[in-house]
């Protein structure tokens, strides 16, 4: 079952969900909309290995936005900062975005109940667009979770994605044993 409009307000009085900067023009129906921040990365390697830490180079989008281009995966982060402690988030492009030919998420677009962080976004084009920062780029989705919870992701201690940043996060899955 997806939370409306009230019961994310509700949520939020309790504590159950965290939106900084919380915007009430934002809120939709159903969603709450999120905004690209200003920071972008991509990976400094063309070939990515997925045992290894691929390292990334960070750029400042510069007020008169910045062209992304295809075949080039740009790491995003969104402005805000998100806690979610009774609901599975899930972080979907804003049609807006589709129609420009922008993907925000390749796989990652659910959180975990206990997911306590910006999000970074895995964004792909299929033709030259200029992006902005500040920009609605998504909107996340609140699903009720029916039972009791055992695992929350900010208390795992192999969760890769827990410490507060403002700044694109590289892949971790070099953590992983495989």
């Amino acid at each position: 079952m997806i939370l409306t409009d009230k019961e994310i307000k509700a949520a939020m009085q309790r504590g159950e969900i965290v939106i900084e900067p919380y915007d009430p023009s934002c809120l939709g129906t159903n969603s709450y909309d999120v905004h690209l921040g200003k920071t972008l990365a991509t990976y400094d390697n063309r070939v990515l290995d997925a045992k290894k830490h691929n390292r990334i180079t960070p750029l400042e989008i510069p007020p008169e936005g910045y062209v992304i281009e295809p075949g080039i995966l740009y790491l995003g982060v969104t402005q805000e900062y998100t806690e979610t402690h009774a609901t599975v988030p899930f972080l979907e492009g804003k049609s807006s975005i589709g129609r420009l030919g922008i993907d925000i998420h390749a796989t990652a677009g659910k959180g975990d109940v206990g997911f306590c962080n910006t999000w970074t976004l895995e964004i792909s084009c299929v033709q030259p667009v200029r992006i902005y920062a500040g920009m609605p780029v998504g909107q996340l989705i609140y699903f009720k979770v029916d039972g009791e919870i055992e695992n929350y992701y900010n208390k795992k201690s192999n969760a890769k994605y827990n410490t507060r940043v403002t700044v694109p996060v590289e892949s971790m899955m070099w953590k992983n044993k495989f």
